[in-house]
């Protein structure tokens, strides 16, 4: 069984972009139902962004399993995270090894999503 792929959208509730990247980010979700697309606040879960300074609205995760795969900023158009993950999904594509940082950022807000704690979009929510 091929390990889940996570996109995790680093946001601000104050935020402009990320209030009209949302709507994006949700029809994104809705095309790629065996994707796990989440969305998290940054000031309402500090606890899960712990050190992580997100100063670029939005922020993404993208995670293949618990691997992260890609973090940082990302303009906020759809076919340029529709391109992103494709590129990051493709067989053979290459892999940068990720801090152990982003691997624990990555683990919390997994855990965080079992409890049922974070915003769900799309289908394979």
């Amino acid at each position: 069984m091929k390990p889940r792929w996570w996109v995790i959208c680093l946001c601000a509730a104050w935020c402009g972009v990320c209030r009209e990247y949302r709507a994006l980010f949700d029809a994104l979700a809705e095309r790629h139902p065996d994707v796990l697309f989440r969305w998290v606040d940054v000031e309402d879960r500090e606890d899960l962004v712990g050190d992580l300074e997100v100063e670029t609205f939005p922020t993404l995760l993208v995670g293949e399993g618990g691997e992260p795969r890609f973090l940082g900023p990302l303009a906020p158009h759809a076919a340029v995270l529709e391109r992103l993950l494709a590129s990051l999904q493709e067989e053979g594509a290459p892999r940068v090894p990720a801090s152990a940082a982003d691997r624990a950022l990555l683990g919390r807000i997994q855990a965080a999503d079992a409890a049922g704690q974070l915003a769900r979009m799309g289908a394979a929510s």
